[in-house]
């Protein structure tokens, strides 16, 4: 599908070369990082581990490493002229082994000035910062706090039509988007939580997100729901409902603030799985002094069962227009329920993490 994927993008650009023009940009991080204490998960001999990245298991060690973080991304935009353009996004992961996939893929139609269209593949917009999770010079932190970015899925290949008006002062923005995505093997289940090859589908999966823009002040909804079905081992899973499905209803909710030096990053969301709930949030505050930037982080996963959140304090400095180096501070609580038990909820255990790099864009 990658392959197939990727032919036809490259013979839209490549034909229509002599007529549209191509515009060519990136983005990089190089980060390092270790444990510098933590107590594993002994149930399921787990070393001490800081699960830093879930969709990716980019997880650290004791052992210094460059791998979990560290990604190179490029992206291709053609415009093919009156309002009909394509785009392919490259990225190469050091937690995927530095394999290249396209996490992007898709294309543009601007219907009028205040609608445009688009099919392919595209991130899911659940979260604030899902639209720009690999671009880490778009935010403050080495990367969005883990407990609350812990999704498996993190694409679809579908259709969504985008929108922007002006509300007085306001400027209103958001999208509509329908399709699915089929990940086998799944990286997050297959490789760390059931140690099984598994395919993990979301069918029918339907969106609503609406911003609100003024100033210094940005506030953002988002609504989605989907089915999903699961094979472990090749073996259907069967839900606590009987069934071989199960629908998700998601609501997310946040409020940041950019006013003057200060800054206040919040999100809060609530999976709803089959009557019961699961809840993240995170809220970050920062206070610019020149091209400093130091900031404290919180961030809570709990479902009832799997409990954990993470404090952390960082640094970010602007050395250049185009990059920023950082250094970050994790400090872990895993509180699932059942640990030293068969039955057990703990995901990585207790972690204090240090990990520091650069960010750059071009």
């Amino acid at each position: 599908m990658k392959q197939s994927l990727a032919i036809c993008l490259g013979t839209l650009l490549l034909s229509t070369a002599a007529s549209a023009e191509v515009h060519i940009s990136g983005f990089a991080s190089v980060v390092g990082g270790q444990v510098l204490e933590g107590s594993g998960v002994e149930e399921f001999g787990l070393e001490p581990t800081f699960l830093a990245d879930y969709p990716l298991v980019g997880a650290y060690t004791e052992e210094w490493s460059f791998e979990p973080d560290t990604l190179f991304g490029l992206q291709f935009s053609a415009d093919l002229m009156d309002g009909l353009s394509a785009t392919a996004q490259v990225v190469s992961r050091g937690a995927d082994n530095f394999s290249a996939s396209f996490e992007w893929a898709y294309l543009s139609y601007e219907l009028n000035e205040h609608w445009t269209l688009q099919a392919g593949k595209k991130r899911l917009p659940l979260y604030y910062y899902s639209d720009f999770f690999d671009v880490g010079y778009a935010y403050p932190w080495i990367r969005p706090p883990a407990d609350n970015y812990t999704w498996q899925i993190f694409n679809y290949t579908g259709a969504s039509a985008l929108y922007n008006y002006l509300i007085g002062d306001w400027t209103m923005t958001g999208q509509i988007y329908y399709g699915r995505e089929d990940d086998e093997p799944n990286k997050l289940l297959s490789e760390f939580f059931f140690g099984a090859s598994t395919r993990e589908i979301w069918k029918d999966i339907g969106g609503l997100v609406v911003q609100f823009n003024r100033d210094w002040l940005d506030i953002r909804l988002t609504h989605m729901q989907y089915n999903n079905e699961r094979f472990i081992g090749g073996e259907q899973r069967i839900w606590d409902n009987g069934s071989t499905e199960r629908k998700g209803k998601f609501y997310g909710l946040s409020v940041n603030v950019d006013w003057n030096n200060l800054l206040v990053l919040t999100e809060l969301n609530r999976l709803t799985l089959e009557g019961s709930d699961l809840d993240t949030y995170l809220v970050t505050l920062g206070y610019r002094f020149g091209d400093f930037l130091p900031y404290v982080s919180y961030s809570d996963f709990d479902d009832g069962s799997e409990i954990h959140n993470t404090a952390s304090v960082g640094l970010r400095w602007d050395f250049h227009p185009s990059a920023a180096f950082k250094i970050q501070y994790d400090d872990v609580t895993d509180d699932g329920v059942g640990a030293g038990t068969p039955d057990s909820w703990r995901v990585a255990g207790d972690a204090k993490a240090i990990s520091l790099g650069v960010d750059l864009v071009f």
